[in-house]
């Protein structure tokens, strides 16, 4: 075994194959896989080898896309067969929500370029003889998927990754990783040490121990999982193609051919977590005791709806352990606090993303930039809350819903509430119907005196809609009270802060008492965090960003090395806030302060550390809502407090709550873009409209020469919000935005604007074609809108109100 590496990358299943693989075609040929037992003997090699591009995040299925097509790649390389069997996929809906479900990803597959169609149960029964159709409404068929050979495709990524330089010990088994001082490693096995440069923990059912070995605990839990195989099928022979691949929504089932007879898989709920506290160290090529008296009534369905199935016997029963994160996406990317320490792990759908992740990881490694947005598996969407207790809730719950809608008005129970703000019991008492962001709880809306404060899921318009135009109607015509707990916020400090944030910030660091929006960009030019920056004093700073992306943010951060004299920390426990909004905002604060409020003692963007009632805060006049508003900062202390005397202050001026739901409204009425949802690190400072906060005159700034190359050559695509001839549904985000029949764009987020009186769609569409009035349409539910470019804000498109 070689005693030094580039990157040693511990385990041999399909994850581990693909991540070496990458490393070697990128141009890392000294890289080391380590495997404690015989390849694919955790997960992979008892897997159904399922390969699909469906996933509830457009930038996932672009990744597994990239993975189904990367497969002939290696085989061409390798000389292994992958087994491949291309046979498309099936997904079958057997209610209006699920129908409308499947429409929407049929939406989004237009822009995607994923050969994607809704088609009628006659057809799915071509596909699919199997199907009873009494039992569903409509079907999508996809030309992408089918499933492989476990062992080939992992066998076909290592040989591929060897004939391009890189190693593989097997029977090695990895004992301590002890860190250096350049930020190395020190590997510990079985057979020696082997120093690497770089680690990365793709060890699948030991993921958690390998993260133990560096002090982290990863949020990734193992369930049994069964699938059977029966016998030959009658109703199979004589066909000259496989049936599709099958996906039953309302059976939480999923079927394809297995030979000549079937293979059918359950998510069923109850699910069985295993090995809760330690994988076991000689687990191996083994599977787990079948459980047929639980499971039978979950595969009954499965019989009912695909009867020849019942009508067969059982040819094999496997049960087997797999890992999965609290929302069922993989935990991929650097781990702050572990230099040079890598993780991909908790992919349950290995043969659908594991090629994509490599990819993005080996980029990420090899230039300090995955490539592409890849939020939705970034390891840093989970903070301290994801504890073992979080995890052990969180994951048999997506695990039951694997197959089950999540609507996106649906807020999942299981695990909260966890982190509450001070208020949280005095916002529910006020009829707040909460979501949780970063595990924190945010009320979304307050239901009114006798309605109940929930909401039925649906992709269309709810019963909360009214109560939602009701609150932005309260913020346009008086005032608002929202609670900005839930934002991520951070404090920098020291001599040479000032300095630091020049060079992390692509905007002009603000004066003392002045805030500023603060875009941050990759060395690439992409958006990688929208914030607002406040100088409280020339060595002091309170920055503020979307509370989702606090780890993210945090890590971005500490990779900017920040230096001796500068000091950055999270201050999101030790802050709680308020955005009070609209015409009446700053006689209401005015009754709480002795500064005074007018608009020329206190302008726009001004910042200023005073008590505010009982409560010492930060007062910013700034909000999202594109009304006259302040943001009040306060310590959790003193916050229940700052509550009573604002609600006391709001007597007589039209105070009313108001939740996210109407911020999301609010929003895009004036125009306004949000990290995440329209702002991600696909998009860079041209595309996103956030170059007018750019500084192009500082002589350095993280970004700033792909900055400043875009700006010569002009944006490839532009944001814009669209005015939507929408019936029931508005935009929910990445929907297809068409011209002429063909897609050339896509929704980011949309909402109905209440106090425009109409559907409001953001995204981004070709440069040339982002002019005043442009007509497109947007694919909504299966049903062709009319949408049209508004360049300027629908509402107040001066600012007169903002800086009234």
């Amino acid at each position: 075994m070689k005693a030094s590496a580039r990157a040693v990358v511990i385990g041999g299943g399909v994850v581990g194959a693909s991540v070496l693989y990458h490393l070697a075609r990128i141009g890392w040929t000294d890289v080391l896989l380590l495997e404690k037992s015989e390849l694919t003997s955790g997960s992979t090699w008892h897997a159904a080898g399922g390969m699909h591009t469906f996933n509830g995040d457009a930038n996932i299925s672009r990744l597994q896309k990239y993975t189904i097509d990367l497969y002939r790649e290696i085989e061409a390389l390798s000389g292994q067969s992958c087994g491949l069997h291309p046979n498309g996929g099936l997904m079958l809906a057997a209610t209006g929500g699920e129908l409308d479900s499947l429409r929407l990803i049929c939406s989004r597959a237009r822009y995607l370029g994923m050969e994607t169609e809704m088609i009628s149960l006659e057809q799915a029964l071509e596909l699919n003889p199997l199907i009873d159709a009494s039992h569903f409404i409509g079907a999508l068929w996809r030309a992408d998927g089918g499933h492989c050979d476990p062992s080939g495709t992992t066998n076909a990524y290592v040989k591929a990754a060897r004939k391009l330089g890189a190693s593989v010990e097997r029977f090695t088994r990895v004992l301590a990783l002890t860190p250096r001082r350049d930020r190395s490693w020190d590997v510990l096995t079985d057979k020696g040490t082997v120093h690497a440069e770089h680690v990365v923990n793709c060890a699948g059912l030991w993921a958690r121990e390998v993260g133990h070995m560096v002090g982290i605990e990863l949020p990734v839990l193992a369930m049994e999982h069964h699938y059977l195989l029966t016998e030959d099928l009658p109703e199979l022979r004589g066909r000259e193609r496989e049936i599709v691949n099958t996906t039953d929504y309302a059976g939480e089932i999923y079927m394809r051919q297995e030979r000549g007879g079937a293979l059918i898989g359950t998510y069923e709920p109850h699910g069985v977590i295993w090995s809760p506290v330690a994988t076991p160290d000689d687990f191996a090529m083994q599977l787990l005791p079948e459980d047929f008296e639980r499971l039978a009534p979950y595969f009954e369905v499965g019989f009912k709806h695909f009867p020849a199935l019942g009508r067969v016997g059982i040819r094999k029963a496997v049960n087997g352990p797999f890992t999965f994160a609290p929302d069922g996406n993989p935990l991929v990317g650097p781990v702050r606090g572990a230099p040079n320490y890598w993780v991909a792990c908790a992919v349950m759908a290995g043969f659908s993303q594991g090629g994509g992740i490599g990819l993005v990881l080996s980029r990420w490694m090899a230039e300090s930039d995955p490539g592409q947005d890849i939020l939705s598996m970034d390891v840093a969407r989970f903070g301290a809350f994801a504890t073992p207790k979080y995890t052990s809730i969180k994951v048999p719950e997506n695990y039951s819903r694997r197959f089950r809608l999540a609507y996106p008005n649906e807020e999942l129970a299981a695990a909260r509430p966890v982190r509450r703000s001070p208020i949280y019991d005095r916002l529910k008492d006020a009829g707040a119907v909460m979501g949780a962001n970063f595990a924190l709880e945010n009320a979304l809306w307050f239901a009114p005196e006798g309605m109940a404060p929930k909401e039925t899921p649906t992709y269309r318009r709810s019963e909360a809609f009214p109560v939602v135009r009701a609150e932005c109607q309260a913020v346009r015509s008086a005032v608002g009270l929202y609670e900005t707990t839930n934002y991520g916020k951070y404090e920098v400090t020291g001599r040479g802060a000032r300095a630091w944030l020049d060079r992390v910030f692509a905007c002009r660091i603000p004066a003392p008492g002045r805030l500023a929006l603060a875009p941050m960009l990759s060395p690439a030019g992409r958006i990688v965090g929208d914030l607002s920056m406040a100088c409280l004093a020339e060595e002091r700073y309170l920055i503020v960003g979307s509370g989702f992306a606090e780890e993210f943010h945090l890590r971005w951060f500490f990779a900017q090395e920040p230096p001796a004299d500068v000091a950055v920390r999270s201050v999101a426990a030790t802050l709680c806030g308020f955005s009070v909004a609209g015409p009446n905002s700053r006689a209401l604060v005015q009754r709480l302060v002795h500064i005074d409020l007018s608009a020329a003692a206190f302008k726009f963007f001004q910042v200023k550390e005073t008590p505010v009632g009982f409560a010492p805060a930060v007062l910013t006049r700034a909000g999202f809502t594109g009304e006259l508003g302040y943001e009040i900062w306060t310590t959790p202390d003193y916050f229940a407090t700052l509550y009573d005397d604002l609600l006391e202050a709001g007597e007589g001026l039209g105070l009313k709550h108001f939740g996210g739901r109407a911020l999301s409204s609010l929003r895009l009425e004036k125009g306004y873009g949000s990290f995440n949802k329209d702002f991600r690190p696909d998009y860079t400072p041209g595309e996103t409209g956030l170059d007018r906060f750019v500084d192009f005159t500082k002589s350095h700034f993280t970004g700033r020469d792909a900055a400043l190359a875009e700006r010569a050559a002009g944006p490839k695509r532009r944001f814009v919000i669209l005015e939507v001839e929408a019936l029931d549904a508005d935009v929910v985000g990445y929907e297809s935005i068409m011209k002429d029949g063909a897609a050339v764009g896509y929704a980011t987020s949309g909402a109905f604007g209440h106090c425009v009186g109409r559907s409001l769609a953001a995204g981004y569409v070709p440069r040339a074609l982002a002019r005043e009035g442009a007509r497109f349409e947007i694919d909504i539910l299966g049903e062709i809108r009319p949408a049209t470019v508004r360049l300027e804000p629908l509402y107040d498109p001066q600012g007169l109100r903002l800086r009234s």
